[in-house]
């Protein structure tokens, strides 16, 4: 027996200010001041660097421009997962579904829960060692507040987006107006480089997490007309305070101390400008900045196993189908990915599983990439409310982005794109046990 179909269950309390946050709140993280020393390193030079933020951001405004077509044409709760299904059928959404279940969902809010606790331990100055207690603590508070209502985790992920825009449009804005530093032609200080290739590589590392909005298409008031506006404009805002910051870090430090202090350049370059508080001003704003990145995964992530479930695709898809009858959102779900995240919090590395898990989503983002095109073959009449600007052009260099990504991490992380596969093809046998068995 196939579980009843929940999805018409889902409160549509998601209007365009919180689709807007989610966007925004779920890609600017702990990477807008861990990032920009790598990506100097990699790039060489001042000039690459800012190169590689905007074409970061460009191949990622692509593939949001271009998912945001299927967003609309396919306004279901579950994200690329059910895009995938609509296009290839359901044993491709099924491994999408799976690798974003199983390990990418897990290890990404894992990550999440082990930073936000050590920078609140070391804030706090407490043992480095509670930072699995408070990482845990915080990741099952937000799923407790998830769970009680959508609306209860949006107005979180609105108001945590907005303190941290605080100290990144303070940061930006003071950088370049009080800085004296030179921006351009700056070298990194190292005698090597890894090339472009690599510094691009770490800016999508940062871009990361805007297609989760996607993942809430079903519980939006209009998303037709909310979920390509969102994409659109909260890319464009990422994509600005990247650039804003790190122009403000240029000028703020040379390019060569940036490299050398790495992740502990952001701190310092705000006590060159604010002074003793500098510092501790910026470790509330990554604070901050984790907590509502962290609140958009739990959010988001919950809604694909949920989508899975409903077509019946997972083991127990009874049990993680189910919506709560009162507060409308998919408690079940939503303990399975924390119970996840907490496992890989105490027994393995969540960082390298994230890293691996990555590969194999951005197979899946190219295959989406590619359906968008494939649908305008098939069903040329169908109505669409939103296209795809500059057709075939902007899918076109979304694909090609994608595959830069793929080649580039072949040809650096040969092991770990082994694995990556390795960990999707697990799936194989699932989907095929589950499909004979609903056969039978």
């Amino acid at each position: 027996m196939k579980p009843t179909n929940q999805e018409s269950f889902l409160k549509k309390d998601i209007g365009f200010i919180v689709a807007l946050t989610l966007v925004i709140g779920s890609v600017i993280g702990s990477g807008i001041f861990m990032k920009p020393g790598k990506v100097i390193a990699a790039a060489g030079d001042s000039n690459m660097a800012l190169l590689a933020w905007l074409l970061g951001g460009l191949i990622t405004l692509a593939s949001g421009l271009t998912i945001a077509e299927l967003s609309v044409q396919i306004p279901r709760t579950g994200g690329l997962y059910v895009y995938l299904e609509e296009v290839y059928g359901p044993l491709w959404g099924h491994l999408c579904g799976w690798v974003h279940t199983v390990i990418y969902g897990p290890a990404v809010i894992g990550a999440l829960g082990l930073y936000f606790g050590s920078l609140l331990a070391h804030f706090f100055g407490l043992p480095a060692d509670w930072k699995i207690q408070l990482g845990l603590a915080t990741i099952a508070f937000l799923a407790l507040v998830n769970c009680l209502g959508t609306r209860y985790g949006g107005f979180i992920q609105a108001a945590a987006t907005t303190g941290k825009l605080i100290p990144i449009t303070l940061i930006a804005v003071w950088g370049l107006w009080h800085g004296n530093g030179q921006i351009w032609d700056m070298p990194s200080g190292l005698s090597t480089h890894t090339g472009m290739g690599a510094a691009i590589l770490a800016t999508l590392w940062a871009y990361d997490g805007w297609i989760l909005v996607g993942f809430v298409a079903g519980e939006m008031k209009d998303p037709a007309k909310l979920l390509p506006r969102a994409i659109i404009i909260g890319l464009f805002v990422v994509t600005i305070a990247y650039l804003s910051v790190n122009m403000a870090l240029l000028h703020t430090l040379p390019a060569s101390q940036i490299t050398a202090l790495m992740e502990k350049a952001s701190p310092a370059a705000a006590g060159i400008l604010f002074g003793k508080v500098g510092g501790r001003l910026i470790s509330v704003g990554i604070l901050v900045s984790i907590f509502g990145t962290l609140n958009g995964k739990i959010l988001a992530f919950p809604r694909l196993p949920l989508a899975m479930a409903e077509r019946g695709q997972l083991p127990l898809s009874l049990l993680w189908s189910r919506v709560h009858k009162n507060w409308g959102t998919p408690v079940y779900a939503t303990i399975l990915e924390v119970m996840l995240a907490a496992s890989l919090m105490l027994l393995g590395d969540p960082d390298r599983l994230t890293d691996i898990a990555i590969f194999s989503v951005y197979i899946f983002s190219i295959m989406a990439f590619i359906g968008v095109i494939l649908l305008r073959k098939r069903q040329p009449d169908a109505p669409r409310p939103y296209k795809v600007p500059l057709y075939p052009f902007i899918p076109i260099a979304a694909v090609l982005g994608g595959l830069f990504i793929l080649g580039t991490t072949l040809l650096d992380n040969p092991l770990d794109s082994c694995y990556s596969i390795a960990i999707t093809l697990t799936g194989l046998p699932v989907y095929w046990w589950i499909t004979r068995k609903t056969t039978a």
